[in-house]
C-alpha cells in the first residue's frame, strides 16, 4: 500500500558543483525523510579560469510559472523554501506565483547579493525582493550581512546587536495570519568562540549556540540551514524545533565537510544524524 511521505518544495537556483543551490536543498530534504520538489530559478556555475567567479544565468519567467503549476497541481504543497531568484523578472513571477494559493509556511533565504550581476542590477533585485517576497514570508533566515542589511545596521559584532537586527527585520514582515519567526545568523562572521543563530517570534527570542567548527566560511551551509527547517516544517515540527535540527544539521555537516578544487569547502548534508 502505497504512502505519501512529507511534501518538501524548493524555488531557487542551480549551483552547478553540488554545493548549494537547489542541488544542496533536495539533499537536505532527502536527507530529513521528506520528498523533494523543485522549481527552478537561475543557473550559477563557478568560472575556474576567472577565480571561480559567479556566472549567473536566469531562468525565463515564463519557465518558472509553468514550472510552479506542474509542481502545484501534481502535489499539495504548503511548505516552501525560497533560495535565489536573481532578477527582479523572476522575483515578480515567483511572487505571483505564491499568491495563487495558500502556504502554511513561506521559508525565504534572503539572498541580497547575486553575485555575477552589475551592481546597478543586484540593487534593483534587493529592492524587489524585499517588497514582493519578504511580506510573504513566514520564516526569514537571513546570514550576517543579510540581516545587517535588511535591518538597516552599519554593523553586528554581538549577540544583542544580532537579536536586534532580528528585531528590526521581524517588523518588516507581512501582517498575514499567523506567526512570522526570524532567525538571524551569526556564523563565523560574528566575533566570538561560538556560532550563534538567534530565533525571533514577535515575543520571545531564542539563542542557539554551537562552538564555531574552524574560522572559513562554507559553501551551502545557509541554503542547507533553511532547507533544513523548511523540511521539519513540512514534516509538523514547530519553528524552534525546526531550528534546533537545522542547527545541528548544518554543524555536523560542516564537521564532515567535501573538499574539493574550488578555494572553499562545502556542507556534507548526509553526514547528519538526528
Amino acid at each position: 500500500m502505497s504512502t505519501t511521505p512529507p511534501l518538501a518544495y524548493v524555488i531557487a537556483g542551480s549551483e552547478a558543483t553540488g554545493g548549494a543551490g537547489i542541488q544542496a536543498d533536495l539533499k537536505t530534504f532527502q536527507q530529513l525523510g521528506t520528498y523533494g520538489v523543485g522549481t527552478l530559478t537561475c543557473i550559477v556555475s563557478f568560472d575556474p579560469k576567472h577565480d571561480w567567479g559567479h556566472r549567473f544565468v536566469p531562468v525565463d519567467p515564463q519557465v518558472i510559472a509553468d514550472q510552479f503549476e506542474a509542481a502545484t497541481s501534481t502535489h499539495a504543497l504548503d511548505v516552501v523554501k525560497i533560495g535565489m531568484l536573481g532578477t527582479p523578472a523572476t522575483i515578480d513571477v515567483v511572487a505571483r506565483s505564491l499568491e495563487t494559493q495558500p502556504w502554511r509556511h513561506v521559508v525565504l533565504d534572503p539572498v541580497l547579493i547575486c553575485k555575477g550581476q552589475e551592481p546597478g542590477a543586484a540593487l534593483d533585485t534587493d529592492t524587489a525582493l524585499r517588497e514582493r517576497v519578504l511580506p510573504l514570508a513566514t520564516v526569514v533566515t537571513p546570514n550576517l550581512f543579510e540581516a545587517k542589511t535588511l535591518a538597516g545596521m552599519d554593523d553586528i559584532t554581538s549577540v544583542e546587536e544580532l537579536t536586534e537586527a532580528a528585531r528590526r527585520i521581524h517588523a518588516r514582515l507581512g501582517d498575514g495570519h499567523g506567526r512570522r519567526y526570524v532567525v538571524a545568523k551569526g556564523g563565523v562572521e560574528l566575533p566570538g568562540p561560538d556560532a550563534v543563530d538567534v530565533l525571533f517570534d514577535g515575543d520571545e527570542v531564542t539563542v542557539f549556540a554551537t562552538p564555531k567548527v574552524g574560522e572559513e566560511r562554507v559553501s551551502g551551509a545557509g541554503c542547507t540551514f533553511a532547507a533544513a527547517i523548511t523540511a521539519e516544517l513540512a514534516k509538523g515540527a514547530d519553528v524552534p524545533d525546526a531550528v534546533r535540527v537545522a542547527k545541528d544539521m548544518v554543524t555536523q555537516g560542516i564537521e564532515a565537510r567535501v573538499e574539493a578544487r574550488t578555494p572553499f569547502d562545502t556542507v556534507w548534508q548526509g553526514a547528519y544524524a538526528s
